[in-house]
């Protein structure tokens, strides 16, 4: 694929390069300039912009977000070890809101053919909908996991935008997502119809309050996702004034870039994208400067990982069997003796083979373990199960 039909260098970043520091991520990163667009070959992160807001007629400021997102991130020093990083540019905005999805969802899902983890810093939430659309593209059932205050499920009828893209996602046929989760929706901005949705639909969402007093429960949910969606408005105004909703609760710097680090360990995720950063209301670059470390976080999380998934190589795993009494299945449980993590193995009909062969073995957490040696069924292995009958 020819990716520079889609995109165009950076505005400030690739006319001239600027004279990064030596060891920083600018002076080892490949970028689209006037001179052409490098070649993708052995690279293992894409980084691209996209300067587009759907549902909106009049773009807000986060159109803005992916420059001044790369001023702050390209400054940063690289993780130890190294990473091929190449920086395509800025998606080039089509004569209409369809052309422009289209070209995104065909870059994403091209890049996941290569084994080149997409990094996308947008622009508005509305195009975690595009995020969803290269997986269907490649035909691949995919576990979308949604870093939001917000469950974003919009109103009946209403056109996709950055407060609408998950309903859009829910009805349309045939469908490919098999799990949502949201990390940090807050009770009061959600109705409670919303949330008797999600237990219906046995999707997985984490109250704020609930996952910042235990903030590792936030890894096995990552550890889950194949594509993942940050409203940078998910952070407390305190930290993130230059977002496009900014609210006096939300996460807290550290645990955001936290959430990034799950990310990047994660084998199973091969998308990120970065929304609703507002360079205009962000006159320090505070919000920018956070979006840069949380980059760096996921980049400093993806060159440590292993390939440790019991569906590579079960060798690898110890296999743990738990019977509940009354309880028709027993649990299996496999623990990884490279990493210490862990993992269930939910039943499913022979026929489904093909379709949830990635999804049976669900990430977990020792606590799931203990429960299950306490005679309790898990929730998530629960939930699993049902969406798996």
């Amino acid at each position: 694929m020819d990716f520079s039909i889609y995109f165009r260098p950076s505005e400030r970043f690739g006319q001239s390069r600027p004279e990064w520091p030596a060891h920083s991520l600018g002076d080892n990163t490949l970028f689209h300039t006037r001179g052409g667009m490098p070649s993708v070959e052995g690279m293992q992160v894409a980084i691209l912009g996209v300067l587009d807001d759907p549902g909106h007629a009049k773009p807000r400021g986060c159109v803005d977000a992916p420059d001044a997102i790369r001023e702050e991130l390209y400054r940063l020093y690289l993780p130890a070890g190294r990473v091929n990083i190449v920086d395509l540019g800025d998606l080039h905005p089509g004569h209409t809101a369809q052309d422009t999805q289209h070209a995104l969802a065909e870059t994403l899902a091209e890049l996941i053919r290569m084994n080149i983890v997409p990094i996308v810093l947008g622009g508005g939430q509305g195009h975690t909908y595009t995020q969803y659309l290269a997986y269907e593209k490649l035909e691949r059932t995919a576990n979308l996991v949604c870093v939001d205050a917000r469950f974003d499920l919009g109103e009946p009828g209403q056109a996709l935008a950055d407060t609408s893209y998950l309903s859009h996602i829910v009805l349309r046929q045939p469908n490919y997502l098999f799990n949502y989760s949201n990390l940090g929706y807050q009770t009061y901005l959600v109705d409670q119809p919303g949330i008797e949705l999600m237990d219906r639909l046995f999707f997985d969402v984490h109250r704020l309050g609930e996952l910042r007093s235990t903030m590792a429960d936030a890894e096995p949910v990552m550890r889950n996702a194949d594509t993942v969606s940050v409203d940078l408005s998910s952070v407390r105004r305190a930290d993130a004034p230059g977002t496009t909703r900014p609210g006096p609760n939300g996460f807290h710097g550290e645990e955001i870039c936290q959430i990034m680090r799950y990310a990047g360990v994660s084998e199973k995720i091969t998308s990120v994208a970065l929304y609703e950063l507002d360079p205009h209301r962000d006159p320090d670059g505070a919000t920018a400067q956070l979006a840069a470390q949380m980059v760096w976080c996921f980049l400093d999380g993806f060159r440590s990982r292993t390939n440790d998934l019991p569906w590579l190589d079960r060798k690898r795993f110890t296999r743990f069997r738990v019977p509940i009494k009354g309880h028709e299945q027993e649990l299996v449980f496999y623990k990884s003796s490279v990493s210490d993590r862990w993992w269930m193995d939910v039943p499913y009909k022979a026929e489904q083979e093909a379709r949830f062969e990635r999804h049976h073995l669900v990430p977990c957490a020792y606590s799931d373990y203990q429960l299950a040696c306490r005679e309790e069924v898990p929730d998530r292995w629960w939930r699993t199960f049902q969406k798996l009958a």
